[in-house]
């Protein structure tokens, strides 16, 4: 047993230092000596009743036994679990009293439990588990505590994960005690949540009600509670009956220990879009109607002072816009604020008869409440700033080392799901997590710490980011790589889906964010909201670079088919969860991407004359079904029908959840099958194509990229084709093949053994080919295809540069392919590192994979002269075969400035070029913000010069901290127009290879 003699010096050890990390020994809940007691002092907090509740429901669940359930001490049979709040328990008052335990170093702190094992001679020495809380959520936490020992999820209700069985049923447990969590206020916001939560809720949940009211609050506040929150901004659309409306919504929260507060357009815990009567009260602003809305805010606080609340102060106007006043200049708007936020904390004090510095309040620095506080508006020292993101996980402004020394410190306020402009996402989670975890670890590490919000929308589907979130809240240095993050993620799918599985999918879900980063799928029509436009062509190339339509068309079909292929290996108990958590996620973004990418192909191929233009439609309309079937079974089967209307596949209806237009080829083809070489986008054997149509872009010895034939069929016969290569050294992904209605196209890949292409010979005459000005004209060797079918042969041509240069054999860098070099930051041939600043590599971020961070955050500026060239560099060797001024375009994770008086900069140079400045920083919601956060990049651009061809050096010094570079491009003039950069141009010719 385990008071034992070894045991009894474990927990001696362990009363040394109460806080200290001891061994874990089991302690038995239910088995074939019995079930435990839990015993809660009847006097304590409902929320420790509450808590003490949902772990009795899990160990039932796990167990199928109930534990016994008693408010005084009383004989047991078996063991015991006691549980009690500091100063609110009995129970523990007597503990305390008889010596059993000393809870001292947990006294007066912020959430904070400890736990004892121990034998408890008022229960005949029986073993005793004791969960004490320096408050009542702290005592619910420590419960709490117990059930994820168990393995029970946070999620166990919310997305039916549920609990592996066990008996006997016990768990391991250390004599410890708790930090205070490092965020003081975590919590959400229920926003957007017209076409899920709130119709979810009147006609499923809670028909009632017929809102989302007290029942609906009860089970998002046991979420809370599981994933150690404490704060709810309640859901506040007009669809939405206001929170307080509900009279027994705001005492469920206080019942669960849950702190209400408010968003940016919720002044003094008041719902303006649904409790301002203009009709009666007039129009909602202070420089006319000041009156009515102080008496409005009074109202509110006399209602919620006795419960726990933060007060969000200043003011917007209705429905999330700027506060309406009179034209007037910019100091003059900065003073009705201000009087503004006087006014309010008047109000508090004199209604709470509190110290109004003692009540917590918020301020949020919104849009154009951001501008009026850049301009001079002053907020109290004890009010807690929340900064916020720009609506798509870009941090805008934080706290500088002045603002750090506020005794109200600072917070923020994140979003996983939006709506508004440029265009909203409020279907999936599509945030990437290491994204959110930098922005959000760099608002730690410049002392955000007091509150913490995340907008979640509907909850569902963001499962995986909320608790991401609470737990980086909860306990941050847990949290110092995105290697951390993806360890957590690792115990999530094992804790929530598979052990078995949890690797797989993690891989899945880094491909998945990989993909849904460089473009969300709700944005991927190109259109945009505010106002509303219709579906645009987009930026995706189809013809160069091995063609981008293609690329995501496969890495798409390839991830659902992992999703697809893991389904049947999930346990019965989790097949619901794992449709949840997983599979309805991937599949339903994975054919919202495809739907519009076989868009594009249709569109393209019927522009091109092509017979599979309807091939491509049909797959479109079928992506486009699936997302109506996954969805409907979502809503109408899955868990028995628990979740109908939680899932909306079309929010606000927007074009891009519509069925794509489809196009039909315009343009008469003469013979059966044609084809298309990349680099064109007419085929080669239209009646209106050149012979240069017929030559394939250049191969290049160094960068050894393979390109592509597009063969198709016109017509509804099948056809047969066939290519030969004409020289050995051609190599083809497939020599022949057969085109029918079910097969209209086909893709060959050609490339080159380089172990036999001969040396290139100088020539007199460049070859033929689009690309041969940026070929240096030697060194080149002619090949030849012939493409035959049964109605025509064509020669196909292409060349080869393959010059003997001694100088790239051990060449470890970047290499110019058709006038341009790409290189990832994070690939760099040298570092130089500062005394205190340093380029750091973060991983599973960017387009390229990885991108190189400026740390740390907290350090200062380097020296006035930026351009001193001794801060910290990354330092590229590249190659060209031709010289003159080139475009360096470098591209970065579009973040802003850490605060006012900092830009998003580096400077960059080649070569002993003057180095030039770059800043990223943009203004506002201007076009330029736009485009960055749709396309999750941000781009600067200089001139330099390349004085020769030969070997280069490009350097990039740090600038501000906190930027984070993605990827280069030096552009000597070959780049053609695409949505992402070619693939890094590496030396692939290197002697080892």
């Amino acid at each position: 047993m385990w008071w034992k003699p070894k045991v009894w010096m474990f927990v001696i050890l362990c009363s040394v230092g109460l806080s200290m990390q001891c061994w874990a020994e089991p302690f038995s809940l239910v088995g074939e000596e019995g079930v435990a007691t839990l015993f809660v002092d009847e006097s304590d907090a409902t929320v420790v009743h509450k808590s003490a509740a949902m772990l009795a429901s899990d160990v039932a669940a796990i167990s199928g036994h109930k534990l016994s359930l008693a408010s005084h001490f009383s004989p047991v049979p078996h063991t015991a679990i006691i549980a009690g709040t500091l100063g609110q328990s009995a129970l523990i008052d007597s503990l305390i009293e008889q010596g059993d335990i000393d809870p001292s170093s947990i006294q007066g702190q912020w959430e904070r439990y400890q736990i004892w094992l121990k034998p408890v001679a008022i229960l005949g020495d029986k073993p005793a588990l004791v969960v004490v809380g320096s408050d009542r959520r702290g005592t619910a936490y420590g419960l709490l505590s117990l059930s994820r020992q168990m393995g029970v999820s946070p999620w166990e209700w919310w997305a039916d994960v549920t609990p592996a069985t066990q008996y006997p049923l016990s768990v391991d447990v250390k004599t410890s005690a708790s930090s205070s969590p490092d965020v003081k206020y975590r919590g959400i916001f229920l926003n957007d949540e017209d076409w899920g939560l709130q119709i979810w809720a009147a006609k499923n949940y809670e028909p009632e009600t017929g809102d989302i009211g007290p029942k609906t609050y009860a089970r998002v506040f046991e979420l809370l509670l599981r994933l150690r929150a404490n704060t709810i901004w309640p859901a506040m659309h007009k669809t939405t009956t206001p929170f307080y409306a509900i009279p027994e919504n705001k005492q469920v929260a206080d019942d669960y220990g849950i702190v209400v507060g408010t968003s940016h357009a919720e002044p003094m815990l008041s719902n303006i879009n649904g409790e301002w009567d203009k009709d009666a009260m007039g129009q909602y602003r202070y420089d006319t109607n000041a009156g009515a809305v102080k008496q409005f805010f009074s109202n509110r606080i006399r209602e919620t002072k006795y419960f726990e609340s933060i007060y969000t102060v200043a003011m917007r106007g209705e429905h999330d816009s700027p506060m309406i006043m009179r034209d007037s200049s910019m100091a003059d708007q900065v003073a009705l604020l201000d009087k503004v936020i006087t006014d309010q904390r008047k109000l508090l004090s004199s209604i709470t008869g509190e110290d109004v510095d003692s009540i917590p309040q918020a301020f949020v620095p919104y849009k154009e409440v951001l501008t009026y506080y850049q301009n001079g508006l002053e907020v109290p020292d004890d009010i807690t700033l929340m900064w916020t993101d720009d609506n798509y996980g870009y941090l805008r402004q934080l706290s500088n080392p002045e603002e750090q020394k506020r005794s109200g410190g600072a917070g923020i306020y994140y979003h996983t799901s939006y709506w508004g402009r440029p265009h909203d996402y409020l279907w999936l989670n599509s945030t990437n997590p290491i994204l959110m975890w930098q922005e959000i670890t760099k608002a730690w590490d410049l002392h955000a710490r007091e509150q913490w919000i995340l907008n979640v929308g509907d909850i569902k589907p963001h499962e995986y980011n909320t608790e991401l979130f609470m737990d980086i809240a909860w306990q941050r240095d847990q949290f110092n790589s995105a290697d951390d993050v993806y360890s957590q993620m690792a115990g999530y799918f094992a804790r929530d889906l598979s052990a078995g599985a949890s690797d797989k999918l993690v891989a899945i879900f880094k491909q998945y964010f990989h993909l849904v980063y460089q473009r969300r799928p709700e944005f991927m029509a190109w259109s945009h909201v505010e106002p509303v436009s219709l579906p645009q062509p987009g930026e995706l190339t189809q013809t160069h670079y091995g063609d981008e339509v293609s690329a995501l068309i496969t890495r798409w079909l390839a991830l659902i088919k992992e999703v697809e292929t893991l389904q049947p290996q999930i346990d019965k108990t989790r097949k619901d969860a794992f449709y949840q958590l997983a599979y309805y996620p991937i599949v339903a973004a994975g054919n919202m991407s495809l739907k519009w990418l076989y868009h594009y192909k249709n569109v393209f191929a019927a522009a091109q004359g092509r017979g599979d233009a309807d091939w491509y439609a049909e797959q479109m309309n079928s992506s486009y079904q699936t997302i109506r079937d996954i969805t409907r079974y979502y809503n109408t089967e899955l868990a028995g029908g628990k979740w109908q209307h939680i899932m909306s596949a079309s929010p606000r209806n927007l074009p891009v959840f519509d069925m794509p237009s489809s196009a039909q080829p315009h343009r008469e083809q003469k013979q059966a099958v044609g084809f298309v070489l990349e680099g064109f986008d007419m085929p080669a054997n239209s009646h209106i194509t050149n012979s240069h149509a017929r030559t394939l872009p250049v191969f290049n010895r160094f960068t050894r990229n393979p390109r592509f034939i597009d063969i198709y069929l016109n017509g509804s016969e099948a056809r047969k084709w066939s290519i030969s290569p004409q020289q050995p050294w051609i190599k083809l992904s497939k020599t022949q093949g057969r085109l029918s209605q079910t097969h209209p196209h086909e893709r060959v890949w050609v490339d080159i053994d380089w172990g036999k292409v001969p040396e290139g010979e100088a020539l007199k005459e460049p070859p033929l080919g689009h690309d041969h000005q940026l070929i240096p004209p030697s060194f080149k060797v002619p090949g030849k295809l012939i493409f035959t079918t049964e109605d025509f042969q064509s020669d196909i041509s292409l060349n080869v540069f393959n010059p003997d240069l001694p100088e790239l054999k051990s060449f470890d860098g970047y290499v110019e392919d058709l006038g341009y070099v790409v290189l990832d930051a994070a690939n760099f041939q040298r570092q130089k590192n500062g005394e205190n600043r340093r380029w750091q590599k973060v991983g599973n971020l960017g387009y390229s994979g990885s991108v190189m961070k400026a740390v740390p955050v907290t350090a200062d500026l380097e020296s006035a002269d930026l351009l001193s060239l001794e801060g910290p560099a990354l330092e590229y060797d590249f190659y060209t075969f031709n010289q003159g001024m080139a475009e360096i375009s470098v591209n970065v994770v579009p973040t802003h400035p850490m605060y006012e008086e900092r830009g998003v900069r580096v400077a960059v140079v080649v070569d002993d070029n003057n180095p030039e400045i770059l800043d990223f920083r943009t203004q506002g919601r201007s076009e330029t913000w736009k485009q960055n956060v749709l396309k999750n990049h941000a781009t600067g651009s200089i001139q330099q010069l390349i004085d020769k061809p030969g070997k280069h050096t490009l350097t990039i010094y740090m600038v501000d901290s906190g930027v984070l570079v993605d990827s280069i491009l030096i552009d000597l003039g070959g780049k053609k127009a695409s949505y992402a950069l070619p693939a890094a141009t590496v030396n692939k010719a290197l002697e080892n290879l």
